[in-house]
């Protein structure tokens, strides 16, 4: 249950190329970039629903059950399928276009995402 709660975003490293990459226009990530996005985490057992507030209030939830398939979807409403799994008590998933793993650590919640060699790093505080 160590995921549960809000979480508000504290730091970002890698926002600018990361965004880049995916192909995000400049004029979003501009709005983006100092934006404290809110993370909303409910956990009942391996079932999790996890939502993301973003700038203008774009909201994207993803409800999955760790090791079984669930339909996801992108903040920019592309739709896919994939399996969250738990490794040493991260959460890890592939995306359209990246990999990104989850974990709390220092009673902060911790988000890596990967492309290539690109990565993006969130740092976020419990509310």
């Amino acid at each position: 249950m160590a995921f549960a709660g809000r979480w508000l975003t504290e730091t970002q490293e890698g926002y600018d190329d990361f965004c880049k990459l995916l192909g995000i226009p400049a004029d979003i990530i501009e709005k983006g970039r100092d934006y404290k996005m809110i993370t909303e985490v409910t956990q009942d057992g391996d079932t999790f629903s996890w939502t993301q507030v973003y700038p203008t209030d774009a909201k994207v939830t993803n409800t999955f059950t760790v090791g079984k398939e669930s339909d996801m979807e992108t903040i920019g409403g592309k739709k896919f399928k994939a399996t969250v799994f738990m490794e040493g008590g991260k959460l890890s998933v592939t995306f359209p276009n990246y990999h990104h793993t989850s974990e709390i650590s220092g009673g902060k919640l911790i988000e890596t995402s990967k492309a290539g060699s690109v990565v993006l790093k969130r740092t976020s505080k419990k509310l």
